[in-house]
């Protein structure tokens, strides 16, 4: 996994977010891999907890942001969340049908190679439309690769990637406390 991120680390951030989210360790410690649809018989649902830590820690954060890094708030002066639970059960849906890559591949295969990314498999994977971030929708109909595509590029695209990380860097590579000046 550490690997990835070393070839990453210069590259473009939407490759690396994707290699992240198909690496068989991050889907094992996240718990995406092998993350089935819904099934309303046996009332069980997608695991939401890849959906949540994509957005909190590798993308946007909790709270909407400013270039500079500072906290956007409301009138109250309190902090706007960045996402919500629907936003987490929506991309929760996107995070479905993946599972070990490699030759012998099987949609929840309880091994699985790490050297090789997952992949999609379409029989386990959430279909309808998905409703993501800033009112952005997936329509019905599209392959789960085509679903994850999209749900990517809108984390990707979202106003407070860049502040986020941008300031996330900076704390772990220059400085402690920079400030909004610097972010």
């Amino acid at each position: 996994y550490q690997d990835i991120l070393l070839q990453g680390a210069f590259g473009n951030f939407r490759e690396l977010l994707e290699d992240v989210t198909l690496h068989p360790a991050m889907g094992v410690y996240l718990s995406h891999m092998n993350n089935s649809r819904s099934n309303l018989e046996n009332n069980t649902f997608p695991d939401e907890n890849y959906a949540r830590e994509v957005m909190q820690l590798f993308t946007i954060g909790l709270f909407e942001l400013n270039n500079d890094g500072s906290i956007i708030t409301d009138a109250a002066n309190q902090p706007l969340a960045t996402y919500d639970n629907d936003d987490i059960r929506e991309f929760a849906k996107v995070f479905t049908g993946l599972s070990s890559g490699g030759d012998d591949a099987v949609f929840g295969k309880r091994y699985p190679d790490f050297t090789v990314p997952m992949i999609m498999f379409d029989d386990a994977h959430e279909t309808g439309t998905k409703i993501l971030l800033n009112g952005e929708m997936i329509p019905d109909g599209l392959s789960g690769e085509e679903d994850l595509a999209l749900a990517l590029d809108n984390l990707f695209n979202h106003s407070n990637v860049g502040p986020f990380i941008g300031k996330q860097l900076i704390q772990r590579l220059v400085t402690s406390n920079p400030s909004p000046a610097y972010i």
